[in-house]
């Protein structure tokens, strides 16, 4: 049965607490709102195309060819993507990846301490299929991305993958009925169909601090960790830092992270703060043998639902999974008591909200010595405003004499950087290394999204033009003038907190679309207008508007940084879930009659 709480939340004044909700917010309101973060390109390029990871710079000629697929990105998505169209039995596929392996957000955050937040259980995919078991609860960077290979491996992926190839233009060529994909490597390479599975976490952004440029010491972004100048490795010792003054700006998932093993290290380490983390207990443990012995076929699925359907809030009578996640949402939920009048499930869930911050925020003063830096350490906000994070040693860190913390929230953030450091507060802290943990480009413009310059679909149609008002598609999937293009991740689909349990299925649905084109012998397959304003429609008759919730949220990237275009990290989604999402695509593959898409010669 579900513990239905913890008897350890406090009561609180809520008037109060919102009040103090507020002016920390407007503290850190900018105007410039998702503008103040730069773009890496021109001189700031090396952020995110040099590859820290290659051991050779691989070489080719330019290539041309012809196929029946083309997957984007060597991720999770693109993994699954080429699993399941395997064991459709479609083999003639090419994967486009600019890294120089697979692994996607795996391959690139290899930050010290990369570590999943959802339970490993339910993350990692494919798992019954390659009859392995992680290690323990939340798998570390090293047995996520070996995992990643091994799926690859599973199914012969490498002998179709392109790396280190960076895809320029995607064009639609009406006269073959083919997608022309341009890379930097001067390819021409002609696909009949297009997945694109290019994750949100593939561009890595940078704070627009004035004098950024002008820094005269080394730095680099958390997703091109630079372990030759710091030494060491995912699991840490960095002992190339001993003698190193370091600033990392930003506190956010990555950063609470890889902040304890900075501080084990650096002769000093400088945390530049603009709004807390709130960070719950890990409590990571090994995976019990007799445990893993007892799982039945099925398992993984059915665990994945269970996840979801407790983190949406929906009633369950257990907890398969136990996780950061499903505790937090489950006490929310059970705040709803499950018998209030509507009216009433508001205030229940606020109220229950504001108990567990306030116990995250006790949890600061149990741990951080200083009240002055553990006052500055409390997350002030709605649980949801943020990413919430969990660690146990993030917090104790800052209990080091060679730890500071500097607080930039009056100053909404670090004023400038010099040649020597960065100035905060009118002060100049000095420092031979800046680490950028600011995040990726997760919203904003759709060009800068996927970093892929030109889309072009029938008649040269530009999908940053036919979504400049939002995502226009047919269950997320297909875009009326798109023909043969296909999404993945957040675009008008059943979500969940765990992604790739959202992949694995659209990578599933996928995979079914294109085989039932191929044996149809249709040449091209896209949605009609009508059933994309139908599916347009039905999103919009769903959606429950947040537009309060978030206004409310202390800025970050899941309100748009506070700006006035309230957009959400998840953009539109089918509301009532990931669960009822993939019933509603089961049912619609049953139909067999591929209702919506029209199928040409």
């Amino acid at each position: 049965m579900i513990d239905p709480g913890r008897a350890d939340e406090p009561d609180i004044d809520l008037e109060l607490v919102k009040k103090k909700y507020r002016e920390e917010r407007d503290k850190r309101l900018r105007e410039d709102g998702e503008h103040q973060y730069l773009e890496v390109v021109r001189e700031f390029a090396h952020f995110y195309e040099v590859d820290p990871y290659a051991t050779r710079r691989f070489a080719r000629g330019a290539i041309t060819e012809e196929i029946e697929v083309a997957i984007i990105g060597g991720g999770f998505a693109g993994l699954m993507a080429g699993a399941h169209l395997k064991k459709a039995g479609i083999d003639n596929i090419r994967i486009i990846e600019m890294a120089a392996d697979f692994g996607g957000c795996w391959y690139w955050n290899r930050y010290p301490g990369a570590q999943c937040d959802v339970d490993s259980y339910c993350y990692l995919p494919l798992l019954e299929e390659l009859n392995h078991i992680p290690s323990e609860k939340y798998a570390f960077n090293p047995e996520i991305y070996k995992h990643c290979q091994n799926v690859a491996e599973r199914f012969d992926l490498y002998e179709v993958a392109h790396f280190e190839t960076q895809v320029l233009a995607l064009r639609w060529d009406a006269s073959i009925n083919r997608w022309r994909i341009a890379t930097n490597r001067g390819d021409d390479i002609r696909a009949r169909f297009i997945i694109m599975a290019v994750g949100i976490t593939n561009r890595p952004k940078l704070p627009g601090i004035p004098g950024i440029e002008t820094f005269r010491g080394h730095s680099f972004h958390t997703a091109r960790w630079d372990y030759r100048y710091t030494g060491g490795d995912t699991f840490g010792g960095l002992v190339k830092l001993s003698d190193k003054r370091v600033a990392i700006i930003g506190t956010g998932a990555t950063a609470i992270q890889c902040i304890p093993h900075l501080a084990q290290h650096a002769s000093h380490l400088f945390v530049f703060q603009r709004t807390p983390a709130a960070v719950d207990v890990r409590g990571n443990k090994p995976t019990d043998p007799n445990w893993a012995k007892s799982l039945r076929p099925g398992w993984q699925r059915a665990r994945r639902e269970n996840f979801d359907e407790i983190v949406r809030g929906a009633p369950a009578t257990e907890d398969l999974v136990c996780d950061g996640f499903t505790e937090m949402t489950r006490r929310i939920s059970f705040g709803a008591g499950g018998k209030l009048a509507p009216d009433q499930v508001s205030k229940a869930i606020e109220s229950a909200d504001f108990r567990i911050m306030e116990r995250i925020r006790r949890r600061v003063d149990e741990v951080v010595q200083d009240r002055e830096v553990a006052e500055a350490l409390k997350p002030w906000y709605r649980f949801g405003c943020k990413r919430p994070c969990f660690s146990d040693d993030y917090l104790p860190t800052f209990n080091r004499p060679n730890v500071t913390l500097v607080d930039v929230s009056a100053s909404k953030g670090v004023e400038k950087i010099s040649k020597h450091g960065l100035v905060a507060n009118g002060v100049e802290y000095a420092v031979d290394c800046i680490i950028y943990s600011s995040g990726f480009e997760v919203l904003g413009d759709f060009r800068r999204r996927f970093g892929i310059p030109v889309i072009e679909g029938r008649d040269g149609l530009s999908l940053y033009e036919h979504w400049k008002d939002g995502f226009r598609t047919h269950h997320g999937f297909t875009s009326h003038g798109f023909p043969n293009q296909f999404w993945t991740l957040f675009t008008q689909v059943g979500i969940s907190a765990n992604i790739t349990a959202m992949l694995d299925d659209q990578t599933s649905h996928i995979a079914y679309i294109i085989k039932e084109a191929l044996v149809r012998g249709a040449a091209t397959v896209e949605p009609s207008q009508e059933a994309q304003d139908n599916w347009v429609a039905t999103i919009k008759e769903l959606a429950v508007s947040n537009r309060e919730f978030w206004r409310e949220c202390t800025p970050g990237y899941f309100n748009n940084e506070g700006g006035p275009v309230m957009r959400a990290v998840h953009g539109d989604v089918y509301t009532p879930g990931l669960n009822a999402f993939n019933a509603l695509l089961k049912r619609w593959r049953e139909n067999g009659n591929l209702d919506g898409l029209m199928l040409g010669n």
